[in-house]
Formats: C-alpha cells, sequence, structure tokens
C-alpha cells in the first residue's frame, strides 16, 4: 500500500499521546532513577544500563552506542519499520484519528487501512484451515513428505506454520465464506480463490499442495507457497500478487531471520523455501529465501537493515542451471557490489546440493564453514571466467581478457580496482612474474583507456605547484568539526541562529558534507525561534526515511558541546574560517587540476586560471592573518 503522506497534525498527536516510558516498556525492563528511566539497551550487547529514557523532554538516548530518538524512532529502529506504518500503528494504538496532507486522500487511507486488516484476518483463517488439515487423515501424505523426506521435526513444522490443501476444487471456498461468512470478494482479494471462466462460481488456487505460509517483518500472514505432492507443474506455487503481497519486495522468513541477521552481521539468501526452514533447522538461523525471483533493490535494501556490515551470502545450487539461476537472482544488485554498498559473497555447495540436501549428510558446523569460506562475488566470477579455459591457448586467453576487462570496467572505487587488477594479471601471467607488470599494464590501458595518458608528465608545459596548505592532511576531519559546531550551536542557541545564517551568507559558505548540508536544509524549513527543534527535525527525517544516527549526537549536549555554546562567539568564527579555509583549498587544486590540463597551450585560458590560483593563495593568505591553523583547530575541540 502506497500510504500518502501523513498530516503534521497526526504525527503530532501521534507523539503526544504515545508516552514513550509506555512504547519502549514493552521491550526493555525500565527502572526509575531520579527522573529517568534506565535500562540494558536493545541496540546492543551490555551488562551494565547506558539506555536512558526522559518522560519529561520524550527522548530516549544510549550512553554506550548513541542511540536516540523519540518513541516513533524507537519503534522503527527496532523493528527495522517504515515511518508512516509506525505512527500508523501507534495512531490506532492510542485512538488517534488519521489525517493526510490532501482532505481528499483520508476516505482512501482509511478505506485501505481497513481493507488490510481485513486480509490479515481472512489470510489467519486460511493458514489455520491448512495447519489443521495436515493433522487429518487426507494430509497424512504431505506429513510424511515433511518428516520421512524433509525429516522436518515437529517443532519445525510448528515454527513455520506448514499445512495442507486439500484436494477439492471449493473446500477453502466453503469453509471461508460459507462457514466463516467471510465476504466473498475479500477472499478473492486475498488471493485465496479465483472466479470460474465458466458456468460461474469459484475454485480453490491451492489445491493437493502442501502450504508453506509467506509472512511479513510482524509474523503476519501475508501470502503462500504451495509444493505439489504429485509429478505436476508448477512444483511449486505461489500466491498472486495483493494489497499485501509484492513477491519483489518480500522475502521468505525475514520475519525468523532478522535478528540473526543483526547478531551475526550477515545473511544468507537461498533459492526455495524449504533450504530456508532446514537452515533454520539446523540452527543457521540468518537464512532467507527469494522465492524464486532475481533479487531486486527492495529486498536488497530489506536485508541491508539488519546487517551493518553489508554483507549478504548467496547460496544457489552448484550446476550450471544453479550458476544460471546465480547470475540470474543477482539481478539489479550488482550495481550495489559495483558501486560498494553491498558485499556479496557466493557459495556454491559441493556436487550440486542445495541446501537441504545438503544438510541431511551434513552438520550445521560443516556449512557455517562453508559460509565463511564463501568468495567474494568478484573473485567467483573471475573463477567462472577462467573455469575450463586454457589460458596458453590465444583464442581462450583473449576470450577471458576481454571477459575480465569487462567485468572490472564496472568497478567504481580505485582501490578495489587496483587490487583485482593485480590479481587478474597474476592469473594471467601463468605464475610468470616478469609478465605480471606487462599484463596489468595491458589491463588497465583496456578498462581505462586514458588512464596511462593522463598519468604520463606534460612536456613545456610549467608545473604549478600546490600551495603548502597546513589543513591538507586533516582537512576532512576539521571541516566535519567545524560544520558540527555551527550546527550544534543552531541547535541549541535560538538566539545564535540569525547570525550564522547572515554570517554564513555574507562569507558565500555551504555546508559541504552531505548529511550536515542535508539537516541544515530541513532546519531552515522550520521558524527561527522553533521551541522544539529537535523533535521537529528528528520527525522530518524519520518521515522521509533518512538516517538520522551519523547526525543524532549534534542533539545532545555532552560536556564538550555545553563548552561550545559558552563561547559561542569564538567558536562560531572558527568554524567559518576553517569552512572558508577548505572551500579554498579545494578551488586552488580544482583551479591547478584544470590548468596542467591545457594541451595543447592556450593562452586565454592559462591567463584565467593562474590568476584564478592567485587569488585564491591570497585569500587563504588573509586567513591566516586572523588566526594560525592551530588555534582554529582548538576552538573546534
Amino acid at each position: 500500500m502506497q500510504i500518502p503522506r501523513l498530516h503534521p497534525d497526526t504525527i503530532e498527536e501521534v507523539k503526544l499521546r504515545a508516552d514513550i516510558v509506555d512504547v519502549i516498556s514493552e521491550y526493555v525492563v525500565l527502572r526509575k532513577r531520579g527522573k529517568d528511566f534506565v535500562g540494558l539497551c536493545p541496540f546492543h550487547d551490555e551488562k551494565t544500563p547506558s539506555f536512558t529514557v526522559s518522560p519529561y523532554k520524550q527522548m530516549y538516548y544510549c550512553f554506550g552506542c548513541q542511540a536516540a530518538g523519540n518513541a516513533i524512532k524507537f519503534v522503527m529502529d527496532l523493528g527495522k519499520r517504515q515511518f508512516a506504518e509506525v505512527v500508523l500503528d501507534l495512531a490506532k494504538r492510542y485512538q488517534v484519528p488519521v489525517k493526510t496532507l490532501e482532505p481528499e486522500q483520508r476516505q482512501e487511507l482509511q478505506r485501505q487501512i481497513s481493507l488490510r486488516d481485513q486480509l490479515y484476518t481472512v489470510l489467519a483463517s486460511a493458514a489455520q484451515f491448512y495447519q489443521h488439515t495436515l493433522r487429518q487423515s487426507q494430509g497424512q501424505k504431505a506429513r510424511e513428505y515433511l518428516t520421512k523426506i524433509r525429516q522436518f521435526q515437529e517443532e519445525t513444522i510448528q515454527q513455520f506454520g506448514l499445512g495442507y490443501a486439500p484436494p477439492g476444487w471449493e473446500t477453502l471456498y466453503r469453509y471461508l465464506v460459507e462457514s466463516k461468512h467471510y465476504p466473498l470478494q475479500l477472499v478473492e482479494q486475498a488471493g485465496l480463490i479465483k472466479p470460474r471462466k465458466e458456468g460461474g462460481g469459484y475454485y480453490d488456487v491451492f489445491r493437493d499442495r502442501l502450504m508453506i505460509p509467506i509472512r511479513d517483518l510482524q509474523g503476519r500472514v501475508i501470502a503462500f507457497g504451495g509444493r505439489t505432492l504429485k509429478e505436476e507443474q508448477p512444483k511449486y506455487l505461489n500466491s498472486p500478487e495483493t494489497e499485501l503481497f509484492s513477491k519483489g519486495k518480500t522475502l521468505f522468513a525475514l520475519d525468523e531471520a532478522k535478528d540473526a541477521i543483526s547478531k551475526v552481521d550477515q545473511a544468507v539468501v537461498v533459492e526455495g523455501y524449504f533450504d530456508a526452514i532446514s537452515l533454520h533447522a539446523a540452527g543457521i538461523n540468518n537464512a532467507v529465501a527469494s522465492l524464486g525471483t532475481a533479487l531486486s533493490i527492495e529486498q536488497v535494501r530489506l536485508l541491508l537493515r539488519y546487517t551493518e556490515s553489508k554483507q549478504l551470502i548467496l547460496n544457489f545450487d552448484a550446476d550450471k542451471a544453479g550458476i544460471n539461476a546465480t547470475e540470474k537472482a543477482i539481478g539489479e544488485v550488482s550495481n550495489l557490489v559495483y558501486t560498494g554498498e553491498v558485499q556479496l559473497k557466493i557459495l556454491n555447495l559441493p556436487h550440486g546440493k542445495d541446501a537441504d540436501e545438503y544438510l541431511h549428510d551434513h552438520t550445521a558446523s560443516d556449512y557455517q564453514q562453508l559460509l565463511k569460506d564463501a568468495p567474494l562475488w568478484l573473485d567467483w566470477q573471475i573463477q567462472n571466467i577462467i573455469k575450463n579455459r586454457d589460458l596458453k591457448q590465444a583464442t581462450d586467453f583473449q576470450q577471458v581478457t576481454q571477459q575480465i576487462v569487462k567485468l572490472l570496467q564496472n568497478i567504481v572505487n580505485s582501490d578495489t580496482i587496483n587490487y583485482y587488477v593485480s590479481y587478474c594479471a597474476e592469473i594471467l601471467s601463468l605464475g610468470d612474474s616478469r609478465l605480471k607488470p606487462l599484463r596489468v599494464e595491458n589491463l588497465l590501458t583496456q578498462i581505462k583507456p586514458n588512464s596511462l595518458k593522463s598519468l604520463s608528465p606534460r612536456i613545456n608545459k610549467p608545473q604549478p605547484q600546490t600551495p603548502k596548505l597546513s589543513l591538507v592532511n586533516t582537512e576532512r576531519t576539521l571541516l566535519e568539526r567545524a560544520e558540527a559546531s555551527l550546527l550544534i550551536i543552531y541547535i541549541h542557541s535560538s538566539e545564535q541562529r540569525q547570525i550564522i545564517i547572515d554570517d554564513l551568507e555574507t562569507r558565500n559558505l555551504e555546508f559541504s558534507l552531505s548529511h550536515h548540508r542535508f539537516l541544515w536544509q530541513q532546519m531552515l524549513e522550520f521558524p527561527l525561534d522553533e521551541v522544539d527543534l529537535i523533535s521537529s527535525v528528528q520527525n522530518r527525517y524519520l518521515e522521509l526515511g533518512e538516517e538520522l544516527e551519523i547526525v543524532s549526537h549534534l542533539f545532545h549536549l555532552n560536556e564538550i558541546n555545553k563548552t561550545k555554546i559558552l563561547r559561542t562567539p569564538q567558536v562560531i568564527q572558527a568554524a567559518l574560517a576553517c569552512m572558508e579555509r577548505v572551500f579554498r583549498e579545494k578551488r586552488c587544486r580544482y583551479f591547478i587540476e584544470e590548468w596542467k590540463k591545457i594541451d595543447p597551450p592556450q593562452p586565454e585560458k592559462d591567463k584565467y586560471y593562474a590568476e584564478a590560483i592567485y587569488i585564491e593563495k591570497i585569500h587563504l593568505q588573509d586567513l591566516d592573518k586572523q588566526q594560525t591553523p592551530s588555534n582554529l583547530g582548538a576552538e573546534l575541540y
């Protein structure tokens, strides 16, 4: 469901009614300490409580991991849920009327919410029906399949709510519509029945199949997967797309796996339902299944919420079909790998087995070791390229080189390119170290045709030297502190806000770091005299789905930040001077690099860049006269 943007009144009313102590107490044991409450932080392992909840401020803060926010953010972070979804749940719990920014959408939103609630109820009833049928005489074949062929224990069968759809064409239809009196249209919208093409009436979508419930992150049934118990096609049948279920946005068993993924900082993605179930039964609880589709960006980003290292291991079959399925499954994810957003590994089990088959003959420890040894996707790709190739043969050597170049051209990070160029040159050299430099040059030339030319010295061209600026090596660190200092003062000292805006405008300066720039843009949308600026900005982050952790420390006045507030004028001037210095140094380096690129010489352009560099140097000298770089840094600590 695409939820319209919620009205600020609804968000504020939820904040007012949803007491933070009441909300957090459902997940954390809190003890009164003075005006606040303390407990063990749910976001990291600790033995001594460092998690503080303030009823007065309606905020929480962990002194151990710096997690912070209000009741809405707590529920979002703990359950890895979206802002609007959490607000709607809290609104329902605390009986807050829901309004959207567009009044005409309110009725449609309420209709969608009501429909979703009804669909959850129908699907839960269907799941109970299938589970009950599994234990009847007609479900004996399905039970034997689970216990003897799949070797599942009763505990696993119950954990995943496995069931059986009887062979009759209208069995579920009669149960839900005639016995339970659910509206016919609702059962159809749940994806459980379909209208007959001829003769009228409806028939069950799933018949004579082993039923596997597909659940959302809260453990609610949203769809089903059905496996045939006969030799018929399709072997697996999934529910159609519904209001609740989108195959490309859902991962099987994620509700069971999310905590383990966070704990081990790694997610394992397998092909089938039973692969995932078998892994969980073996105690490998960080496994999910992709529902037989190519991994989508939405699915991957869903998994990345739970792993800090962004590590995914894709475990599909090791035979030719499995390798093709792996390459297909990667789909859009390859772009995230090339840019370094995902650390993707590939696990191909020996003898072409899938995870379920492998665990019948091996221990969980054996599988864990294979996970540990799984190669990175790029290494896996390279090994597949050279597999069954004779690099001593000219044709094979040429084809392998071309495929390697095509692969490496997609890598964005220069350090990663350098590593794999060296690695592949080693392979292409066939152990002859004398050939490796030649192979490296050959690969680089093909990957970046202009890279070698750009590295060669220019002839008859004076080489301007980069000015020896004291902040070049620590530029990022000082800029981070400078911008953070200005933002801290702006947040906590309302009387300084106009001064900061004016000074930035006078010096023609902007925030350079993206997370600071985004925070600044959000704060400028609120009045200068906004009393509760922290809470307002936090809500804006949550509503837009942006990560708040990277700037959350700015909202809390520790001892260092309190000192900055006490000496506001000095800190503001030091921060502005630092920002301007970095700005001028960047411009100076830019003009020098552009000047170097002029070939052949062009007098007008040479003169322009020479004058531009001179002007920046003058500005930098003026900044040095105003304040020494050492004092500049000291004011920002």
